[in-house]
């Protein structure tokens, strides 16, 4: 929830004080940053050096106040290329050293003056590599950030974020995605078509996949097995997005329908959530989450390690030391990461399918995931011959 005053960011000359009031009593002090007025969410961190518009805008960070690691933001300003989705998603956004101009010949306007337009309540000034170090100790956590009239005493801001929802057991995916279905057309010859299920879907997702000749479909998030299967889809893929996998019972139901015509699947962050369920795994919700474009994830099959980009504040639950007995024939953890082995890849031993955790069209970040597209492209040749 966020309410804000709007004003040209660059030409507002005065200091205006704001703060980040935590849920735990902690109170983050600085200036206001972008629109000035009140939001809530849950307090993250999100350890990119760069591409905070595609932060800003992927569907992902919904109802989230994201805490931007890197110290100095906003120096390549913003254009109208590189977002993810037609707005900017988080509550609002935590950062240290807000550059005063911005330097980038692909820039329109400055990251302040888009926050502003956008009604994106912001603070700068923030001691974020203490606060980054309160998140990691005692979780990602309600938050609220005030400037200008909505400062009122601490004790009376505490009550008010105190009173938001937590983000467990929250059902988001419905508000991010698309209405109505659209058509990504595939560049060059259509190789292939495939279903694509949107949960909060970002714009370079299916860009990637029409570049390798495939025909994208981009469904609603309630669409049932009958629109999917309207479209004659080669294969059915399920988009990233933000929330309680647990609340997600429509789309584990569409995936259980998927699974039982054993048409090729691949599926992403939320979508490997909606897979772990399907399978029959449990989710939970992580401490502090994963977020950035520097995540360090192996690849158990190859054993290769890959540096990737991530959004995801929950997990699936399966087992690493063996495979697994599915009602869909066995199934194994395929990919993890090195940092704490939080499963980060589902991998269909009897039929074709497979997920990941993490952002493989890597918008911004590393592209080392990118063959995860191919492999999807494999099942469909597979299956097709």
């Amino acid at each position: 929830m966020t309410t804000s005053t709007h004003g040209n960011a660059s030409q507002r000359k005065e200091v205006i004080p704001a703060v980040l009031v935590l849920e735990d009593g902690r109170i983050f002090r600085g200036r206001a940053y972008g629109a000035v007025g009140e939001s809530f969410g849950e307090a993250v961190f999100s350890t990119g050096m760069t591409g905070y518009q595609e932060t800003l805008t992927d569907p992902s960070y919904d109802r989230q106040i994201v805490v931007a690691t890197a110290p100095q933001i906003g120096n390549t300003g913003w254009n109208d290329e590189d977002d993810e989705s037609g707005r900017i998603w988080v509550s609002g956004y935590v950062v240290r050293d807000p550059a005063r101009v911005p330097s980038n010949w692909r820039a329109t306007r400055s990251l302040d003056d888009e926050l502003v337009r956008q009604g994106v309540v912001g603070i700068s000034g923030v001691d974020t590599r203490a606060l980054t170090r309160h998140l990691r100790e005692r979780g990602s956590m309600r938050a609220g950030v005030f400037s200008g009239a909505s400062l009122a005493p601490a004790t009376d801001l505490l009550a008010r974020v105190q009173a938001q929802p937590h983000m467990k057991g929250a059902s988001l995916y419905e508000e991010v995605a698309t209405r109505e279905a659209y058509v990504v057309p595939a560049v060059g010859e259509k190789r292939f078509t495939v279903a694509a299920v949107d949960l909060g879907i970002k714009g370079m997702t299916p860009q990637r996949m029409t570049e390798r000749g495939i025909e994208v479909h981009v469904l609603p998030a309630t669409a049932t097995p009958e629109d999917v299967y309207a479209v004659a889809p080669d294969g059915v893929f399920f988009s990233n997005g933000p929330g309680d996998p647990a609340t997600a019972d429509g789309p584990v139901a569409l995936m259980t329908a998927v699974l039982e015509r054993r048409t090729p699947l691949f599926g992403i962050c939320f979508g490997n959530q909606i897979l772990g369920r399907a399978l029959g795994f449990g989710t939970y919700k992580l401490k502090y989450g994963h977020r950035g474009i520097n995540q360090p994830v192996q690849d158990r099959t190859t054993g290769k390690v890959e540096v990737t980009a991530h959004n995801h504040g929950f997990a699936v639950d399966a087992p690493l030391d063996r495979v697994s007995d599915t009602p869909f024939g066995r199934a194994e953890v395929s990919h993890v990461c090195l940092n704490d082995d939080v499963v980060e890849g589902l991998h269909l031993l009897d039929q074709p399918g497979f997920s990941v955790q993490y952002h493989p069209e890597a918008a911004a970040g590393p592209h080392d995931a990118a063959y995860l597209f191919d492999r999807f492209v494999s099942l469909m040749e597979g299956q097709r011959a």
